[in-house]
């Protein structure tokens, strides 16, 4: 199999497991992002996010039962499955690309006994920085159309009988509907990738020397589970500050996405409304929602992508 074949493979695995598995948490985000305002929850205010989540929970499971959570599930796949696939592969093919450039690589290279838990290319925090953020714009620009369904049909404001019918619908309605909110995306995507994958690369480099350095360890073989715990907390780590940081841009990019109103067709207007109505809070609805994912995605995701490609070159 070739190297590309085998990042695709990985990263379409990866995109896969956890769709299926933190689904309900990209659901229950859209719904909360979505309103105007969130209901008025004053008797509880020790955490009025977190009781609105478990509202708008059982609300969902009442209505439509525990699979109830799991809507737009397909839509999610058709978006997450070749999107985790080839910002992957476009990962790699551009993070070797920069490796080429002394601007780019490190100045010392990893010895050969040295321990290591990733079969990538290494990279200066510049270079890390750069190859997240173009990567995961030019798939984002790509994969606009089925973001859009995506957060459509996780949304309570659209009723579509069937995927073909709700992505024509969208394709009908010309390009603004097509790359609806593809700015606010590409704003949240670019700083997220780029700052997670500096610190994916610098925690999981750290974690890795504190590995090689305990009593009875040894460099290589590097046994499959140690990687993964390694690249699950390195990832996990890195998806909690890179979330953290561009959170205000995902509220922005599911209004746009959501919303029909004049006022939410442009990035500027957007964020007026959503200041005028919720003031800086509201910038961060869904935040906790949004944060878990990120955690758990990001260890799912890089663990399998990871360990597939260390088993497949075992093998």
């Amino acid at each position: 199999m070739s190297n590309v074949s085998q990042h695709l493979m990985s990263g379409a695995l990866s995109g896969f497991a956890s769709t299926i598995i933190l689904q309900p948490f990209d659901l229950l985000k859209t719904r909360i992002q979505q309103p105007d305002h969130l209901n008025k929850l004053k008797h509880s205010p020790l955490s009025p996010q977190s009781t609105l989540i478990f509202r708008t929970a059982r609300d969902i499971v009442h209505s439509n039962g525990v699979l109830g959570l799991w809507r737009g599930t397909t839509a999610s796949l058709l978006r997450n499955v070749p999107g985790v696939a080839l910002y992957f592969t476009g990962l790699n093919q551009f993070r070797a690309f920069l490796a080429t450039s002394p601007y780019f690589a490190p100045l010392r290279a990893p010895s050969a006994s040295s321990y290591s838990t990733s079969t990538l290319p290494k990279l200066t925090p510049q270079g890390n920085l750069i190859a997240g953020a173009v990567t995961r714009v030019a798939v984002g620009l790509v994969l606009n159309p089925f973001s859009v369904l995506k957060a459509r049909y996780e949304s309570s404001y659209y009723s579509y009988n069937s995927l073909p019918q709700a992505f024509m619908g969208i394709m009908r309605s010309g390009p603004s509907e097509v790359f609806r909110g593809a700015v606010a995306s590409s704003l949240r995507d670019a700083p997220y990738a780029g700052i997670f994958v500096v610190f994916y690369e610098h925690i999981k480099h750290t974690l890795s020397n504190a590995v090689s350095s305990a009593p009875g360890s040894t460099a290589i073989p590097i046994p499959i589970s140690t990687s993964a715990a390694v690249n699950s907390l390195s990832a996990a780590s890195a998806g909690a500050l890179a979330t953290l940081a561009t959170q205000p841009f995902d509220v922005l990019k599911t209004k746009m996405q959501v919303r029909s109103e004049a006022k939410y067709r442009g990035l500027v207007s957007t964020v007026v409304a959503i200041w005028k109505q919720r003031g800086l809070p509201g910038f961060f609805d869904g935040a906790t929602l949004r944060m878990s994912r990120k955690i758990f995605s990001s260890a799912i995701g890089w663990a399998v992508y990871e360990g597939v490609l260390i088993a497949m070159r075992s093998s």
